[in-house]
């Protein structure tokens, strides 16, 4: 089929590692970034969550060979490291003994995937390029340079939207279809990044291996370790209402809010007040849409087809697994773009939607029953149970985290049926007293 003139709009995580794979392919590759260069500018603090790579994404690196170089920014965390409000503290395993998720910072993660795609020969960078319009017909876009003034506009085989949950790209196929899905959804929580600071000598002073939260019902506070020693913690509270972002006005009621919830992270927050008062609130977002696709012409990628929550830490993840599925589809149909494309939009779309609902459910587990004694046992059966009969029962945090072949939209489905099943199973007599016995391994047995 010849090598084609591909535009992707958007140089973060999923555009720099698509324009990869699409180089490794002989493709010419332009990418289109509305923002400065990330590596010569100096990114300002207060609006990145960690982001947390699993096997899905670890799948998206591999796939061009660059897990390695990514593997030396990141760290392992096999589990949660639960803080309570009394100061007592207790571990939940991700998965198994070796299973983690890793924490990698995103302005890292970005600059390494830009400087790996710039070392492909047939891959261009184009930094504060707005996309201002794009004709769906033509495939042509018009772009504005904020640094020069200049617009211009670019002629292309292909366009990739990977301009995130905002994006420009979509917005332009929104304007031009009649009939174009859209829907976005604000949770009640927004977040505020905070920090901890290394030790002496970048000493970790809590669990280095762990994301640690401090879960509060309606709220809750989460830290994920940086490899000079700090943790990025972040706030998910809510945006209005009594206990709030709204609500905390001043230095006084940061400290009394702080040494009423989490009274164990204020020794740890030196620079908490200030952090509180000058980082901003961001707000938290799903995106879900219809179509992805134009013909042979236009595709949606990444966020800009599918922003979802963080609560399941997938959002990178996902996005890497597009990539993946969109290559494995170029084998398929051998570059037979009005094929790939369509394939590509309903084999992705249930799972966006699929991991977008997930990622909500997430956030009530994180915050609430990550505390809950109950919810504690039944994730304790869940995990004997699974380890007696892996061939009958994955946990859901399992197949969504590390079983990349298993689509989301079947982990869903699957997680439904068991919490059906664990529903029945936990309002046995005394199963406090039992859950390890041959009766609940039955019980479960017989409703499989």
């Amino acid at each position: 089929m010849g090598s084609k003139k591909i535009s992707i709009v958007g140089a973060g995580l999923v555009g720099s590692l698509l324009s990869i794979y699409l180089a490794k392919r002989g493709h010419k590759i332009d990418i289109y970034e509305r923002r400065p260069d990330m590596r010569k500018a100096k990114i300002s603090a207060g609006k990145s969550i960690n982001l947390a790579l699993s096997d899905r994404g670890w799948r998206g690196l591999q796939g061009v060979g660059i897990a390695d170089e990514i593997k030396k920014i990141a760290i392992p965390m096999y589990g949660r490291f639960i803080h309570h409000k009394d100061g007592s503290t207790a571990f939940q395993p991700y998965g198994k003994k070796e299973q983690a998720i890793y924490s990698v910072s995103r302005g890292g993660i970005n600059m390494s995937l830009m400087d790996l795609a710039e070392q492909q020969s047939n891959v261009k960078l184009h930094f504060d390029e707005r996309c201002d319009a794009l004709d769906k017909k033509t495939n042509r876009l018009t772009l504005y340079n904020t640094e020069t003034n200049t617009p211009s506009q670019v002629d292309s085989d292909l366009v990739f939207g990977a301009d995130g949950a905002f994006s420009a790209a979509r917005l332009q196929m929104q304007l031009q279809n009649d009939r174009f899905d859209y829907q976005q959804f604000y949770i009640e929580a927004g977040y505020k990044e905070l920090c901890i600071p290394a030790g002496p000598d970048g000493t970790f002073l809590i669990e280095k291996n762990a994301l640690h939260i401090w879960p509060r019902g309606s709220f809750m506070m989460i830290a994920l370790p940086n490899m000079d020693g700090s943790f990025t913690c972040t706030l998910f509270f809510e945006m209005e209402g009594s206990k709030s972002f709204a609500s905390i006005k001043t230095k006084e009621e940061v400290l009394k809010f702080f040494n009423e919830e989490f009274p164990d992270a204020i020794p740890l927050m030196p620079t908490l007040v200030d952090d509180f008062m000058n980082n901003p609130v961001a707000s938290l977002v799903t995106v879900k849409c219809k179509p992805w696709t134009f013909e042979d012409k236009i595709a949606l990628i990444g966020d800009a087809a599918h922003a979802i929550v963080p609560f399941y830490g997938q959002g990178m993840n996902c996005g890497f697994e597009d990539c993946v599925v969109l290559n494995e589809l170029i084998d398929k149909h051998s570059e037979n773009w009005p094929l790939i494309f369509k394939e590509y939009e309903s084999l992705r779309k249930p799972d966006a939607d699929a991991i977008a609902d997930l990622a909500i459910a997430n956030f009530v587990e994180m915050r609430d029953k990550t505390a809950d004694a109950k919810f504690l046992l039944q994730k304790k059966i869940e995990g004997r149970f699974s380890e007696k009969h892996p061939d009958k029962w994955i946990p859901l945090y399992s197949m969504v985290t590390y079983s990349p072949h298993i689509r989301y939209s079947t982990a869903l489905r699957e997680g439904r049926r068991q919490e059906g099943i664990m529903q029945q199973v936990m309002a046995i007599p005394n199963i406090d007293q039992v859950w390890d016995s041959e009766e609940v391994e039955m019980a479960i047995l017989s409703r499989i």
